[in-house]
């Protein structure tokens, strides 16, 4: 039984990590990073500070990823982000992850 339960823990932490690199990877490919940094603030806020921001909230990554789909504007600063991050291949279940990866970060 301690057998089963320990490959199946195992299994899910690598099932999660790959959800992970998955997600970072699509904010990479997605251009979220040409203006975004985890830690630091460049043209937007950092991603760990928008997670901090939103901790706690049950709707937060609904929100969120209204923000990336529809844009953004006055919430961070003068800088607007636009629509879809100016990707014209992000979509809505892209968007999703992208909250709800970005949620992860602390």
């Amino acid at each position: 039984m301690k057998k089963v339960l320990i490959g199946a823990v195992a299994a899910s932490a690598l099932l999660l990590t790959g959800v992970v690199h998955a997600s970072a990877e699509l904010a990479k490919n997605s251009g979220c990073l040409n203006c975004h940094n985890v830690d630091t603030k460049l043209v937007g806020p950092a991603l760990k500070d928008v997670a901090a921001k939103y901790a706690g909230q049950a709707d937060a990554a609904a929100y969120l990823a209204d923000k990336i789909v529809k844009g953004s504007n006055g919430v961070w600063g003068q800088v607007p982000m636009p629509p879809k991050g100016g990707s014209a291949t992000l979509t809505d279940a892209d968007a999703k992850v992208l909250a709800e990866f970005i949620l992860t970060l602390k």
